[in-house]
């Protein structure tokens, strides 16, 4: 009886929906939204939530330093509309990119690549999004030389292939992911092609692809993976589709809200494992 019901045990384990391995949460630009995007009070609370790894913004100001946000002006964030490639770092540090989102926020700043890096634990991850050109590189691979970080901690995306190709030639050691939005065309056909994705990845050396979440399917992960490729995808705040997609196979998935996600996906692979 016993070993009857304990083979009944198994094989309802065998049909539910399994997630061999929890993914990496990835605290997208921080944790927006707790904190202003792109700034050390939200990579802070991204750490103290639980986040494996944070992604965040950088572009190369006028006088050669690295900041992090995500628009090439601070119209969004702040009063005051300046073009990060054309203001200097002490020009943008004088910006408050707190205060609209309440007081308790007031006399944020625009952090540097550095100031990012510092808060970086060890065994955690930092997914460095470059938004500008290619000219940022040489100063992007000082400020990593100098931050301490080991290799297997940086990560580097875009959706420029030209700076994957660029930087995987020069520091292959480092991994880096091609980006891309997923579309569908008017005959329903995904946008890039998975022929086309993998196309570009050999091209460019990239470790990997990482998509939006919208209109991506199994078949189309599956693929990527199959071609020795990894997957990633952005930017999921809700665990169904999470869980969903870490079943086809996503090696990270990147959240504004990485402590839920931390407590529902590990929640749901204790459900799960026997």
């Amino acid at each position: 009886m016993f070993k009857y019901i304990n083979t009944l045990i198994l094989l309802s384990w065998a049909i539910l929906p399994v997630v061999a391995q929890t993914p990496i949460i990835v605290a997208h630009r921080g944790a927006s939204k707790a904190a202003p995007e792109n700034t050390l009070k939200a990579f802070h609370l991204a750490w103290e939530q639980g986040a494996d790894a944070i992604e965040g913004d950088f572009h190369l100001t006028k006088d050669g330093k690295i900041v992090c946000i995500h628009d090439g002006n601070t119209k969004r964030y702040t009063n005051k509309n300046l073009t990060v490639s054309q203001s200097t770092l002490q020009e943008l540090r004088t910006l408050d990119v707190g205060v609209r989102l309440g007081k308790k926020f007031k006399g944020t700043k625009i952090p540097t690549i550095g100031e990012v890096f510092a808060t970086v634990p060890e065994g955690k991850k930092i997914y460095i999004e470059v938004k500008c050109g290619p000219e940022i590189i040489p100063t992007l691979l000082a400020e990593i030389k100098n931050s301490g970080l080991k290799n297997e901690q940086i990560i580097v995306i875009s959706f420029k292939h030209q700076i994957i190709q660029i930087l995987k030639s020069h520091t292959p050691q480092f991994k880096a992911y091609w980006l891309s939005h997923i579309k569908k065309d008017k005959a329903g056909k995904l946008i890039p092609s998975i022929a086309t994705v993998l196309k570009t990845l050999k091209d460019i050396n990239a470790d990997g692809f990482s998509s939006s979440k919208n209109f991506v399917n199994e078949s189309y992960i599956k693929s990527i993976m199959k071609n020795g490729y990894e997957y990633h995808v952005w930017t999921v705040d809700d665990a169904m589709t999470a869980t969903r997609i870490a079943e086809w196979g996503a090696k990270s998935i990147t959240t504004n809200v990485p402590g839920k996600m931390r407590e529902e996906l590990t929640r749901q692979a204790h459900t799960f494992t026997p």
